[in-house]
């Protein structure tokens, strides 16, 4: 089994779901929960839960929420490589759900925008090991230092590489160019159809798909509701999988964070892509099923 290495966000998701149309400079009756998230801490844990041998690296607050995201990854059975920071508070987003399941999101970084290239434990990095980085680390300007340091050090010891792209309006303000700049040299992309169309300007996802294996030996493209593809540089077509049937959305927060936990393991150990688009479809909708982006423990 091959061990993965996350680098990436912690974050505590406050999600409000309101229970009728956003009565705008007024009051929305709503169900608020607390729950733990952060792109990359969902994919270590999902990846733990499905019993990949998986660690994250990242930064707290020194605060009594930074403490239970901490126990929680434990709980999961994440080696969780936590530094704490004396300053900033542990990482908190926003998470507004409208009545008809559209999600917005408000994200203070906190303690993620000082992640810093010190903080990476050097034992992680070995041959024979996967990086997967979260795009948030290297999106934010305070863990950038740090998200290239990782990719630096996985190169060099000989690891594998996977990137997500976190978001669409981010990767807008921070730029396609530099994105894949600082990305190069991975083997395996991860995004939706809105962060193609950043990446690319094409609005077809097999035609983003097709143009970014110029930069990624194999792209993954999350579909939502058809499911995902999967296009390689050695292929003429790509590999599509449909979604899976679900009874009710309960939650859509997470859902391409399960999904990547659900394809990298079948991924590494050399499966078909067809096999791998399965795996993560189906994890992506044993997420949107529960509330939360992370597995129940």
């Amino acid at each position: 089994m091959t061990r993965v290495v996350v680098v990436g966000d912690l974050m505590t998701d406050a999600v409000a779901r309101a229970k009728f149309p956003l009565a705008r400079a007024s009051d929305t009756p709503a169900v608020v929960t607390m729950h733990g998230g952060g792109s990359g801490a969902n994919i270590a844990s999902w990846l733990a839960v499905e019993g990949s041998e998986v660690a994250f690296i990242g930064r707290r607050g020194a605060d009594i929420t930074g403490r239970n995201r901490d126990m929680e990854l434990m709980g999961y059975g994440v080696d969780a490589r936590l530094v704490m920071d004396p300053e900033r508070p542990t990482g908190t987003c926003v998470v507004l759900v409208t009545h008809k399941g559209e999600r917005t999101m408000l994200s203070d970084p906190g303690a993620n925008a000082a992640l810093s290239p010190e903080d990476l434990p050097r034992d992680l990095f070995t041959a024979g090991g996967h990086l997967h980085m979260s795009g948030y680390t290297l999106i934010n300007e305070g863990s950038r230092d740090a998200g290239l340091a990782a990719l630096d050090m996985a190169r060099r010891a000989g690891m594998s590489i996977s990137v997500d792209c976190a978001s669409a309006a981010p990767l807008e303000r921070t730029g396609a160019e530099p994105f894949l700049e600082w990305t190069d040299g991975a083997k395996l992309l991860f995004a939706n159809a809105d962060q193609a169309k950043v990446l690319t300007g094409r609005d077809d996802a097999a035609a983003a798909a097709k143009v970014l294996t110029a930069w990624f030996p194999q792209v993954v493209i999350k579909l939502n509701a058809e499911g995902s593809l999967w296009y390689s540089n050695t292929r003429p077509e790509p590999v599509r999988a449909p979604a899976e049937v679900v009874d009710r959305v309960v939650d859509g927060t997470g859902a391409g964070d399960a999904f990547a936990a659900g394809f990298l393991p079948v991924w590494l150990d050399g499966k078909p892509a067809a096999e791998a688009l399965a795996a993560g479809n189906a994890l992506a909708a044993k997420c949107i099923s529960n509330l939360g982006a992370r597995p129940r423990l």
